[in-house]
């Protein structure tokens, strides 16, 4: 599955206040999502030393899965195309690369 076809597939199933005016919700999402996983990541490095089982790996899958909808769901609120944001994902880390500026802050190194 490539990301037009996520991005079209999970819309189907974007069923929340207002969805198609409303990019407050997933962005909220976005945010719950992301800390689960953050909250997943600290417990196997309190509890496990860090090693990632294959069910701690499924758990997280599940979870990177979700924050994947709110990302898809948030960037249809914004008539954005995930595809393109990929690819500017990627131009813009390639020019960092190419730059020396992979590392250090801010958002136009």
């Amino acid at each position: 599955m490539d990301f037009k076809e996520y991005q079209k597939k999970s819309r189907e199933t974007a069923v929340y206040p207002d969805a198609g005016d409303n990019f407050i919700y997933p962005t909220l999402g976005l945010s719950s999502e992301a800390g689960e996983v953050a909250s997943k990541i600290k417990k196997i490095t309190r509890d496990e030393s860090g090693v990632i089982t294959e069910d701690k790996k499924q758990e997280l899958a599940k979870e990177l899965g979700d924050v994947l909808w709110y990302v898809s769901q948030l960037a249809s609120e914004l008539k954005l195309s995930l595809d393109d944001i990929a690819n500017l994902n990627i131009e813009k880390l390639q020019s960092r690369k190419q730059r020396g500026k992979l590392q250090g802050s801010g958002d136009n190194r």
